[in-house]
């Protein structure tokens, strides 16, 4: 995606270029250890650049660091804000804190985050809020972004050309935690136009656009696994057409875990703790180099060998015998490595068997991405858990094959001819519904409670009313339509606003949908409420009830536009849509 200068100049200097068609995208990638910057411009979206330079905490420049991405982590020393590299590895620091927006998705409390905490991470709400840690972190990195920039691009279309963003989030996570996300992006600069983007769905557009287009035929099945440092996150997509473009459905519901390649390093400090912590010359220094070359050298040199053998630098400890230290080395065979290894590695074998199982078809291929995807131990001990017909690949640039993704997925949102992969249809993760009013038969309802209806003058209870259920086809260029009646008495004056609750339904089971509010797992998600204010009153239909009094009538459609990893509502009243719903999250 490395762009040369004469493409910029080429940019500068097009004829006829206008700013009312030119944007310039920029797609964040904002993962829980390390968070990627892309960018491109619509007229030339051909030239994608990663962003690669990145300040430290000592050259004070835009360009201490050379990295494809840089870490998500926080430090405040009173009013100044350090982030990124400019964090080192020593005292408290703020990590992983974009998991604080989403505190009730069950996967944060897994093994692995109990037995193998970060010593140096401040706990989650230590003396400042998750939502203003993801800000602050935004608003660093945009400010970087757009520092970059002015050294890649002329004032000239900088000062013309519109800047939108896109923003990744993992495709398990809560309605309420992708408007957090929005929310903190917002408030970091990132403008109204966010475009939001699930990280697997990103990852797999890139990924399924690097193959080879030969190898791959209608029907064929792949499972996307994003295996990053933090999380892990699944998801699964068949084949359903090839031209003009790939296009794919999904065929199985995301997963995801924390079980990262972060846990490997927890785990390494943990072993050199119990191994050669009562040696008199440790300290934070023999943990610091250690820790370098485990995270550069052994994590990615490892095969799975008993018999490997590994160099690890302890400078200052004291000759021991006993312990393996000699001329402040130590030696790490390739058993201990494997068993730092395999707590990690079978969560995800687990993670990637569920997958497979659950897309009821047959899998040509898993694709790994993400940092820890591209390692070959995970690679080969994946391949020998699973049928050896699946194939187990590793495309170009997985590291950065999310951020990659985003910018190709908004670049077609706003250009449809740049459009290479397209997801067709996503499958509903849970029940979406409304509870309403239905008339009361004494055999069917006998159990429920009920009660009287003035205006039709006869007995209601409540049921569900499900318009999505869980499993089913969804597609982003079709809205949902949803009829609802409200009537009130005139005397009560015109209503300036209506609302609509919606409930979810997880159905982890998969029971079926609950008949009923109180059965089941059915939670609130949202309140809907549809601005009435814009409609006259005298444009609102009156009816006499059957009690003789006048009621005010209304008819209106919510309709509803489910994305990748958003919803987008608005109003219908006589055919004219309203985009003026707003949506409070439970």
């Amino acid at each position: 995606m490395d762009s040369a200068s004469t493409d910029l100049e080429k940019m500068a200097l097009e004829e006829g270029a206008e700013a009312s068609d030119r944007k310039l995208l920029i797609a964040v990638d904002f993962g829980t250890t390390f968070s990627g910057v892309a960018w491109a411009q619509t007229r030339r979206p051909d030239v994608q650049t990663i962003i690669i330079q990145w300040p430290d905490n000592s050259s004070g420049g835009l360009e201490g660091v050379s990295s494809d991405k840089v870490p998500t982590e926080l430090r405040y020393n009173g009013s100044d804000c350090q982030w990124g590299f400019q964090v080192d590895d020593f005292g408290p620091r703020h990590q992983w804190f974009k998991l604080d927006l989403d505190p009730n998705q069950s996967r944060g409390v897994s093994d692995l985050s109990r037995l193998y905490p970060d010593q140096h991470a401040l706990p989650p709400g230590y003396n400042v809020s998750g939502e203003k840690l993801c800000t602050d972190y935004l608003t660093a990195l945009r400010k970087h972004t757009e520092a970059v920039l002015k050294h890649k691009l002329p004032q000239s279309i900088l000062k013309s050309t519109p800047i939108e963003y896109i923003i990744t989030t993992p495709a398990v996570w809560s309605d309420s935690a992708q408007a957090k996300t929005r929310s903190c992006a917002e408030a970091a600069g990132m403008g109204k136009q966010l475009m939001i983007i699930s990280e697997p769905e990103a990852a797999a557009i890139y990924a399924l656009h690097a193959m080879d287009p030969h190898s791959i035929k209608v029907g064929d099945t792949f499972v996307l696994c994003d295996a990053g440092g933090g999380t892990v996150d699944l998801i699964s997509y068949t084949v359903s057409g090839l031209k003009p473009i790939l296009q794919v459905e999904e065929a199985a519901t995301g997963t995801g875990r924390l079980c990262g390649s972060t846990f490997l390093n927890r785990i390494f400090n943990k072993f050199l703790v119990d191994k050669l912590g009562l040696n008199e010359e440790w300290d934070e220094e023999v943990v610091e180099d250690a820790m370098k070359r485990f995270e550069l050298v052994t994590k990615k040199a490892f095969r799975g060998s008993p018999t490997e053998e590994f160099v690890i630098p302890v400078p200052g400890l004291a000759d021991d015998p006993d312990q393996g230290v000699r001329r402040g080395k130590f030696r790490m065979t390739g058993a201990e490595v494997s068993k730092i290894f395999e707590p990690v590695v079978q969560e995800v074998v687990t993670l990637v068997r569920g997958q497979i199982a659950a897309t009821n078809k047959t899998v040509k291929a898993v694709l790994l991405v993400g940092g820890f995807g591209q390692n070959a131990y995970l690679r080969e001990t994946i391949r020998g858990a699973i049928d050896p017909d699946i194939e187990v690949m590793q495309p170009p640039n997985g590291w950065t094959a999310v951020v990659r993704g985003a910018l190709m997925k908004g670049l077609s949102q706003l250009e449809p001819t740049t459009a290479r992969v397209k997801v067709a249809t996503r499958s509903a993760r849970k029940h979406y519904g409304t509870e309403r009013m239905t008339k009361y038969e004494a055999i069917k309802h006998s159990k429920r409670p009920n009660y009287w209806d003035a205006y039709d003058g006869e007995y209601k209870v409540n049921d569900m009313d499900w318009f999505i259920r869980k499993g089913d086809p969804v597609n982003e260029d079709k809205s949902f339509k949803r009829q609802y009646h409200k009537v009130w008495p005139v005397a009560e004056g015109h209503n300036k606003a209506v609302s609509q609750d919606l409930l979810v339904s997880q159905d982890p089971d998969n029971a079926g949908a609950p008949v009923y509010k109180d059965s089941g797992d059915v939670k609130y998600l949202a309140r809907l409420t549809a601005d009435l204010s814009c409609i006259p009153a005298n444009d609102l239909a009156q009816k006499t009830g059957k009690d003789g009094r006048q009621y005010y009538s209304v008819h209106y459609d919510i309709e509803m536009q489910y994305y990748s990893a958003h919803t987008k509502y608005s109003m219908v009243y006589k055919n004219v849509k309203y985009d003026s719903v707003t949506v409070e999250y439970v």
